[in-house]
């Protein structure tokens, strides 16, 4: 009970502070969700448990700030950020949006995705809910939502919320490597040495190939990733496959495995 009151109260400070919050700069428009029901994707509309879904600009895209700053070059030339709903030019402007309310006043974004969390988590605390914070951006938001809120999401309190994304970032590989936060980690050509590291751990990999999956790779079984986005109950020490598509499907950078 003590600990469902310290929610209550923290939500409610959360948005005292958002409605005393000056406005915000011109550079963006202020967003009304920064998480959207994974029905809306064709990958996360998959999973089996409901999903909610946080969608930036990836990369550099804003020419201020890089969301992914350990992507490859074969991985921005592949990204899937214009794939399904992402090639509307007005998707990509709300992502560009939500990028630069990141950028630009942190703190305050920061809070809301505490509150919309806490939303989720209060309404639907008899449910399983998967959480993707990284749709297309690899930041460690988890640790910036405590850093700016206070709020620790991985705590026992919240385990009805599932929290799962892709890295291509070691070191936030291992700091969440057996907690409740299940990463997996993205091959690309530059990371083989990594990649060694991951699988030394009993982690997961995820890679992309060019036709269809094989059985194994490496040394390792190959699950097929495109079935569900929900990476939260795989097997541990697996690789993850995925099948190239758009862009991807032109890969000469290694990227892609097209040898296998």
């Amino acid at each position: 009970m003590g600990h469902s009151l310290t929610s209550i109260n923290q939500l409610k400070k959360i948005n005292t502070m958002q409605q005393t919050k000056t406005a915000i700069q011109p550079s963006y428009k202020p967003v009304k969700n920064l998480l959207s029901e994974g029905s809306t994707n064709s990958k996360t509309a998959k999973n089996e448990l409901t999903t909610f879904i946080l969608y930036l600009a990836p990369s550099d895209i804003i020419g201020t700030h890089n969301l992914c700053p350990m992507a490859s070059a074969g991985c921005k030339a592949a990204c899937l950020y214009s794939a399904g709903r992402g090639r509307f030019s007005n998707v990509q402007l709300s992502r560009i949006n939500k990028a630069k309310f990141w950028a630009y006043d942190r703190k305050q974004f920061y809070i809301q995705l505490a509150n919309e969390l806490l939303k989720i988590h209060n309404k639907l605390i008899h449910q399983r809910i998967a959480i993707r914070l990284n749709g297309t951006s690899d930041i460690d938001h988890l640790s910036l939502i405590k850093r700016y809120t206070g709020i620790n999401f991985l705590d026992g309190f919240y385990s009805n919320l599932l929290f799962y994304d892709y890295t291509k970032n070691i070191n936030v590989f291992k700091r969440y490597f057996g907690s409740n936060y299940k990463l997996t980690f993205s091959k690309s050509e530059t990371n083989f040495d990594e990649c060694l590291e991951v699988i030394s751990l009993g982690g997961n990999i995820a890679a992309v190939f060019a036709a269809e999956l094989p059985d194994t790779y490496g040394g390792l079984n190959v699950i097929n990733g495109d079935i569900s986005d929900l990476r939260y109950f795989d097997p541990a020490g697996v690789i993850v496959g995925l099948k190239a598509k758009g862009d991807a499907k032109k890969d000469l950078s290694g990227f892609v495995i097209n040898k296998y």
